[in-house]
Parts: structure tokens; C-alpha cells; sequence
């Protein structure tokens, strides 16, 4: 006997609109994103993590000034950084949740400086760790949030002073 198994399906825009709660276990995939999340019986839609599924794509933020707060829709981003003069990127609090990441990149001249917010912790290799700052044109870093909430803790690594 063949056993054939469907799970619960929709738009990503229906995910969320309705909200639902999935079982314990239960899968709800998004027919257009090909993105799915497994419940756990008590936690909304709209707050549980995706599971395994289609790699979403990179998207950018460009900026051109010499200076610029990460906002939350630069998590899984990429933020170039494109000034001839000293850029300041300043890591806010309570915008990041732990696991998040956001890569950077100084493409021109100007060298990029990490910035901590009010009560943010950052911490790197740099020569001076709390404060880390790109080496070069073309430099590349990822911001990690190793602690999100009141008191937010970031790891810095990569291409960095």
C-alpha cells in the first residue's frame, strides 16, 4: 500500500496574514518561495524560524555617506559602503536578534569605523576590538549578533584593521 503525504500549503502573504499555529512537528511550506517552517505547538507563525528550503536571495544597501545605522532589514544583507572620506557604521540596540548577520563592504576610498550604540558590546580582532574598522578598498566583514536584547552583543570578523 502506497502512503502518500500533504502538508499545509500556501502564499507566504496567507502565511502571515492568517497566523496560524502549527502542531508540534507539523510542516507549512510557501508555495512561492519554496520556504517552509516547522511548529512547535505554541509559537505563531509569523515567529517561528524557517526551516531548510530555498536560499533567498542577497539583496544591497548602498549607501554614500559618511555615516550610516544598520536598520533591521540589513539582516542577510549586504551594505556597501562607498565614501573618499571616514564612514561611521554604528551597530544600534535592539534591532538584531542572535544568529543574525550582516555583511559589509567598503568599496571606495573611505575607511569604514564600527560604531557601538548605547549599551551594544562589539567585539573583534581589530587593533582596537570594540571599535573595528576595515583594512582596505574592498574590505569585507560580517557583523554577527552573538546576544540580541537589552544589552545586544556583536562578533566582528574579516577583512578588518
Amino acid at each position: 500500500m502506497t502512503t502518500r503525504l500533504q502538508q499545509r500549503r500556501d502564499t507566504a502573504a496567507n502565511w502571515t496574514s492568517n497566523n496560524p499555529t502549527l502542531a508540534t512537528g507539523e510542516i507549512g511550506y510557501e508555495t512561492d518561495t519554496a520556504k517552509f517552517k516547522i511548529g512547535n505547538g505554541s509559537t505563531a507563525w509569523t515567529s517561528l524560524a524557517y526551516a531548510y528550503g530555498a536560499a533567498p536571495a542577497l539583496t544591497f544597501n548602498t549607501q554614500i555617506g559618511t555615516s550610516y545605522t544598520l536598520q533591521a532589514s540589513d539582516a542577510g544583507a549586504l551594505v556597501t559602503l562607498s565614501n573618499s572620506g571616514a564612514i561611521t557604521l554604528t551597530v544600534p540596540p535592539s534591532v538584531f536578534t542572535a544568529g543574525q548577520v550582516i555583511d559589509i563592504q567598503q568599496i571606495a576610498a573611505g575607511q569604514v569605523t564600527l560604531a557601538a550604540g548605547s549599551g551594544v558590546i562589539i567585539t573583534s580582532t581589530g587593533a582596537t576590538a570594540a571599535a573595528p574598522k576595515t583594512r582596505a578598498q574592498y574590505s569585507g566583514a560580517s557583523i554577527v549578533c552573538t546576544v540580541g536584547g537589552a544589552t545586544p552583543s556583536f562578533t566582528v570578523f574579516g577583512d578588518i584593521a
